[in-house]
Order: structure tokens, then C-alpha cells, then sequence
């Protein structure tokens, strides 16, 4: 949604001297894409290792709490380093982010999944157990979840394109 306070907006973002200078070094766009790169396989792989234990594929022989203790902090540090990587690449090139409805949809598929991801972890925290004998419940939340990450990730890439 292009709205005329959202293009000053980034106009003005676009004039600072931070602006100018991330876009004036040729190297601090790539670096931080690829970081920003990184952080996302970071948190790829730790929810796709979760998940596949919620769905019952992979890890069974493990609880749900240890599996979601042993991967779900490597999400929630990682989660710092691309909000600090992404707002870089917005104040870099606001227009082609805040105005871009891939963006916004990513933005919005995010704020969903963190919800989500809370609304799960958050039993296990005073009841390690408390997921248990509730595998229906569980794939729902897997499967929720890598539609929510998978469209992050594809949002993400098309923002490039429109």
C-alpha cells in the first residue's frame, strides 16, 4: 500500500546521512544481505528441526520441550540479528522495502508466526509436559508455522522483483 505520508516518509528516511552512507559504500548492502542471509538459515533449520518433531517425523525419541529447548533459542537470537540486518536494508533503500507489498506481507506473515511461535512455547516454560498426548494440536502448529516461515522467506525474495 503506497499512501503519500508512507513515500515521505521514506523520503525522509532516504535523506538522512545514515541513508547516504549505507548506499554510498558498495559493500555494506551485500554484507548485511549476507548476514541477514545467514541469520535466516539459522532460523530455518532450528524451526524445521522443531517442527519435524511436533509432526512425529524426526527427533520422537526426544520430549517436545527438549526439542524445542535445545533449537528454539538459536530462533530467538536470531531473530535480533534480522531485525538489526533488515532495518540496515530499510534505511538503505526505504522506498524499496516500506512501500512494497511483499514487504508488508512479510512484515505481517512475521508478526503471525512469532505469535504463534510464543503461543507454543510459552506452556513449556512451567509445563515441560504440557504438550503431551496433544499430536493433533502439535501439527496443526507445525505445519501453521512452516506455511507462516516458507512465506516469509518467499515474501522476502520478492521484494526484489516488484
Amino acid at each position: 500500500m503506497k499512501t503519500k505520508a508512507l513515500l515521505d516518509f521514506c523520503d525522509s528516511i532516504d535523506a538522512t546521512a545514515l541513508s547516504q552512507t549505507i548506499q554510498s559504500i558498495k559493500w555494506v548492502v551485500p554484507a548485511v544481505q549476507t548476514v541477514h542471509i545467514l541469520a535466516i538459515a539459522a532460523v530455518m533449520s532450528s524451526i524445521l528441526m522443531i517442527n519435524l518433531r511436533l509432526l512425529g517425523i524426526a527427533g520422537t525419541d526426544q520430549t517436545v520441550a527438549r526439542v524445542a529447548g535445545r533449537f528454539g533459542p538459536v530462533v530467538w537470537w536470531s531473530l535480533p540479528l534480522l531485525l538489526l540486518t533488515g532495518a540496515t536494508l530499510i534505511i538503505g533503500e526505504p522506498a524499496r522495502s516500506l512501500a512494497n507489498d511483499f514487504f508488508q506481507l512479510k512484515m505481517f506473515l512475521l508478526v503471525s508466526v512469532i505469535a504463534l511461535t510464543v503461543y507454543f512455547q510459552r506452556p513449556l516454560k512451567t509445563n515441560p509436559n504440557f504438550w503431551d498426548g496433544r499430536s493433533g494440536a502439535l501439527r496443526v502448529i507445525a505445519v501453521l508455522s512452516l506455511i507462516l516461515w516458507s512465506g516469509i522467506i518467499f515474501a522476502g525474495r520478492w521484494i526484489a522483483y516488484l
